[in-house]
């Protein structure tokens, strides 16, 4: 059997498209002759697939996917063409894999994604027989894998995969994930991300850099006032502290009772079921990268 060099697998996937994994596998069958090694891509439907990896992908699904145990989780945006794929059964079913596929493998990048398993075969492979199956460019934009030590995770999807949420939870109590009331406030939570869009959990995890830029934005709206310079401050912090209280998720109004805050909610369903119950933090994917 000929040695395969990573000079010929790259020529390979140059004429073909296909992937790297296709392609080492097709000249190992054509021992090492790059021709025959085109003809075994063709024969599969891999090099008619690949051309069609070039084309636009501005559809498609955000999944989410929770362990059963609720330590952890995935949330993944696959993309398709079309609107009529997206909501294709085969299509969904594809998406799901391959938030099953981060959730088992815990994949650090996309590319380690493509090398990870799924159905006896790599992710790479199963989004080439994909494209394949379903006539249109596939591809996965983005992903996130969570985990906590002890707690739990919730999701909520919107606007059927438009839209996806992921919110980790921490609690002293083991039994808090089976009471009801944290059940609805777990949904309510991951719904109040969903409409409200905050930047962070609290006004301390937001990024130093995100504050400093918010602080000299307000500073010189307010210089523009001429106003005296203690009164240009006071300006400052009263903007600062609004921005706060608008895109700090605890800071929040609840969307189902905006005469609480979040952290009301989270306080009152706590002292209910005897626990400390507190948002760690969340992910929210909306299609197309926002």
């Amino acid at each position: 059997m000929a040695e395969i060099s990573a000079a010929q697998v790259k020529e390979l996937r140059e004429m073909t498209g296909a992937g790297m994994m296709e392609c080492k596998k097709a000249l190992v069958e054509a021992d090492g002759d790059t021709e025959k090694a085109v003809d075994v891509l063709r024969t599969r439907g891999l090099a008619a697939a690949a051309k069609k990896a070039g084309r636009a992908t501005n559809e498609g699904l955000i999944v989410a996917l929770v362990s059963d145990d609720a330590l952890s989780a995935a949330l993944v945006e696959v993309n398709c063409e079309t609107d009529f794929v997206s909501r294709n059964e085969t299509f969904a079913a594809f998406a799901n894999k391959i938030a099953q596929a981060v959730l088992d493998n815990d994949p650090a990048d996309l590319e380690a994604l493509k090398l990870a398993t799924v159905d006896g075969g790599t992710v790479e492979e199963a989004v080439t027989e994909a494209i394949h199956t379903i006539g249109e460019n596939i591809q996965i934009s983005r992903f996130v894998r969570r985990s906590v030590p002890t707690g739990a995770i919730a999701s909520y999807i919107h606007g059927g995969g438009r839209l996806g949420i992921l919110v980790s939870y921490g609690f002293k109590n083991a039994t808090t994930p089976e009471n009801a009331e944290f059940q609805q406030l777990a949904k309510d939570i991951a719904m109040q991300v969903a409409a409200a869009n905050p930047g962070a959990v609290s006004r301390d995890s937001f990024a130093p850099e995100v504050i400093e830029r918010e602080k000299a934005i307000y500073k010189a709206q307010a210089a523009e006032s001429g106003k005296p310079e203690e009164i240009q401050e006071k300006m400052a912090t009263g903007r600062l502290e609004k921005f706060f209280k608008e895109s700090a998720l605890v800071e929040q109004p609840f969307i189902k009772d905006p005469d609480r805050t979040v952290r009301d909610v989270i306080a009152s369903v706590s002292k209910a079921n005897n626990d400390e119950i507190e948002v760690l933090g969340f992910d929210r994917f909306a299609l197309g990268g926002n």
